[in-house]
């Protein structure tokens, strides 16, 4: 099993930058396939973006060119660097581990982290 805490949330004004950070102990950090996923209140959690192993990347649509998920296998730790942030990006964001990568979607696996809220004003 993998434990994993994030850190980097908080509030922001449209437009702007955060980068969160997820890092993960327990296991074999290097060659699990790994996320983010998002919750927005009284929506269902859906997929921010997903990085294999490998480095193979993909995105939710709704983030696509504006974030960025990155590895660093070194420090056991993911990013996901978000810019042009906008209101409908305010949710509370969770990493995930442990998941599929396949026909360029992230499937969640069974770890997740606690959750970091991001707020974005308009």
């Amino acid at each position: 099993q993998v434990q994993l805490v994030e850190s980097g949330g908080g509030l922001v004004q449209a437009g702007g930058s955060l980068r969160l950070s997820c890092v993960a102990s327990g296991s074999r950090f290097s060659i699990l396939n790994m996320g983010w996923y998002r919750q927005a209140p009284e929506k269902q959690r859906e997929l921010v973006a997903g990085i294999s192993g490998g480095g193979i990347t993909n995105y939710g649509d709704a983030v696509k060119g504006r974030f960025t998920i990155s590895r660093d296998n070194a420090k056991n730790t993911l990013y996901l660097q978000m810019n042009s942030l906008k209101p409908e990006d305010t949710a509370v964001y969770y990493c995930n581990a442990g998941g599929t990568s396949t026909g360029g979607y992230y499937y969640a696996g069974g770890s997740w982290g606690q959750g970091t809220q991001v707020t974005v004003s308009s």
